[in-house]
């Protein structure tokens, strides 16, 4: 599936399921709240934190999913196609590190 259909079915869904769009800021706050319970996860799985009994049943790619969702609903209502935003921001990044990286001991 490309970004654009997927921002497509996102819209689709929302008129046909979800009423309408939540406002910007609400969504804003609630990709802020999936990013976290991505990172609660990730922080368990990855880092040095235990799982808790509440944490077993999220689902990493699941969590993953719902950032990606909220964040199209947000290009969605903003009027960004995230296909020629992600382009450029790629063009962007090969422009600006092309060699950085290479040249990078740390790395």
């Amino acid at each position: 599936m490309k970004i654009e259909e997927a921002q497509n079915q996102v819209d689709n869904w929302i008129k046909t399921y979800g009423v309408r769009y939540f406002s910007e800021l609400t969504n804003m706050a609630i990709l802020t709240e999936e990013v976290g319970e991505l990172a609660r996860i990730m922080a368990r799985t990855y880092g040095d934190q235990s799982f808790k009994k509440s944490d077993l049943e999220k689902n990493l790619a699941d969590e993953m999913a719902d950032v990606l969702w909220v964040l199209i609903c947000l290009a969605n209502q903003t009027n960004i196609n995230l296909t020629e935003a992600f382009e450029k921001n790629l063009q962007k990044k090969t422009q600006r590190d092309s060699t950085r990286h290479l040249e990078n001991p740390k790395l």
